[in-house]
Formats: structure tokens, C-alpha cells, sequence
């Protein structure tokens, strides 16, 4: 059961095959991998060159001119969605408007192709930055990352304290100092921000989601996600399926 729960996991947090298709159709969730801050999958991701990708529509005749149009639409989006995790405006567009005029410099379609990886990974870092900005010591640092790439399992202020080799009862009063909350506190709050992304990005049924975040039971994920958000996660599909302020504006 753990490990049919690892794959439903690695299949939201790190879509192989589907998300390729972005950015020339934007598809929601290769953005969000960009504004989740997941830096290993949108290096993954960005292994083929943008020019190469199925799906690249024609923009323009000019093979130039089309990367550019392609690289600016991408870019566009990349920031709004990093905006809408929590990037200060200003950040985000000026980066944008950074590479933009950096790809308006480029003197051929590969330059442009070969910037776009760079961007990506840019905006990647500055969001997995942002979730990490209150931490102070490389410990925490540590435990936020395998907290990240562990929601799908059961995870114990033992097993954090093994990770970091910190006695268990020092490690809790650390991460209390440091982040504000309780380790487990702070855990659950992840898996219900996971959680909130999966009813909205995917299709996956509520069993499915709590089964995948590790909760012992559907009833108990409703409870902490009505606790955490004041609604039901049926109500909050309800509202928000593929209905963010950039969704909205990617269904016109």
C-alpha cells in the first residue's frame, strides 16, 4: 500500500508525460511546478529544448521570431503563477521582463530554446527560497526539504531528528523557534496545501488524495481540511477545480 501511495504522489508532484505538452497549450500543472519551487523536476522537465517540444504552434513565419513569441508567452505566465505563490509583484516582473529582453537579443531560435531552462530554474529557486526565507539553520533547512519530498508517507519528529542526526526533543523546540509552529503542525499544513493543489489540479477522488498524503482515513483528511480551510475538501473542489485567477484567464 505505501508504495501504490508513493506513485500516486510522484504522479501529481511529478507528472512525466503529460506536462510536456506545456507551455505552447499551457497546461496548470507544469506551472505549479515551477511555483511549488520543485527544482529537480523542472530541471527534468526542461531536458528537451523548447523547440523541439510536440505541440509548438506557429506564432510566426519566421522560426525567430516564433521561439520569441513562445518564450514571452511562457515567461508571462511563469511569473503570474509565481506571483499567485507568493513572489512579490515587482519580483516577478522584473525577472520577466529580464529574460524577455535578453531573449529579444538572441540571434537565433536555439539561443532563445536554450534560455528558457534558465528562466525556468530561476523562478523554481526563488520559490523553493521563499518557503525556506524564516529558516535559520541548516537543520530546519534539511527537514523542510524531506518534509517536501515525504508528504505521502507518515512522518515522525523521529524520523526528522534521524534525517538531521538531533536528539528529537531539541530538533521540536528548533523547528518551534525557528518556523513558529509545531513540526507536526507544520506538516499538516503541507499536506493540506498538497492537498488543496490535488482538488484542484487533478482528478484524483478524495479517498485517493488521503490515501496519498498518508492520512489514516478519508474522514480524518475532511476533518484537519475543514479544520485548516473552514470548508470541506468537496466544497473546495466545488469552488476552485481549475479555477484560479490564471485558469480562468487560460479557459477565454
Amino acid at each position: 500500500m505505501s508504495i501504490q501511495k508513493e506513485i500516486f504522489y510522484r504522479e501529481f508532484v511529478q507528472r512525466e508525460n503529460d506536462i510536456l505538452r506545456a507551455p505552447y497549450n499551457p497546461e496548470l500543472e507544469f506551472y505549479s511546478v515551477i511555483k511549488s519551487g520543485n527544482v529537480a523536476k523542472i530541471r527534468q522537465l526542461c531536458e528537451e529544448p523548447l523547440m523541439n517540444k510536440p505541440g509548438l504552434g506557429t506564432l510566426s513565419a519566421n522560426p525567430l521570431q516564433n521561439m520569441k513569441f513562445h518564450f514571452v508567452i511562457t515567461t508571462a505566465l511563469v511569473a503570474r503563477y509565481c506571483i499567485e505563490g507568493g513572489m512579490e509583484l515587482s519580483t516577478a516582473y522584473s525577472l520577466s521582463d529580464f529574460y524577455i529582453q535578453k531573449a529579444d537579443h538572441c540571434k537565433t531560435a536555439k539561443e532563445v530554446s536554450d534560455l528558457h531552462p534558465v528562466m525556468c530554474e530561476d523562478y523554481t529557486k526563488r520559490m523553493k527560497n521563499l518557503r525556506k526565507q524564516k529558516i535559520c539553520s541548516k537543520p530546519i533547512a534539511e527537514c523542510i526539504d524531506y518534509i517536501y519530498d515525504h508528504l505521502h508517507t507518515r512522518i515522525t519528529v523521529e524520523t526528522l531528528a534521524e534525517q538531521v542526526d538531533l536528539n528529537p526533543s531539541y530538533l521540536s523546540r528548533l523547528f518551534k523557534k525557528e518556523i513558529g509552529t509545531t513540526i507536526s503542525n507544520y506538516i499538516q499544513a503541507k499536506k493540506i496545501e498538497t492537498a488543496k493543489n490535488m482538488l484542484v489540479y487533478s482528478d484524483y477522488s478524495l479517498s485517493q488524495i488521503a490515501s496519498t498524503l498518508a492520512f489514516p482515513s478519508q474522514s480524518y483528511f475532511t476533518e484537519i481540511f475543514r479544520k485548516k480551510t473552514g470548508m470541506t475538501p468537496t466544497h473546495y473542489r466545488t469552488l476552485y477545480f481549475r479555477n484560479t485567477e490564471i485558469g480562468k484567464e487560460e479557459k477565454k
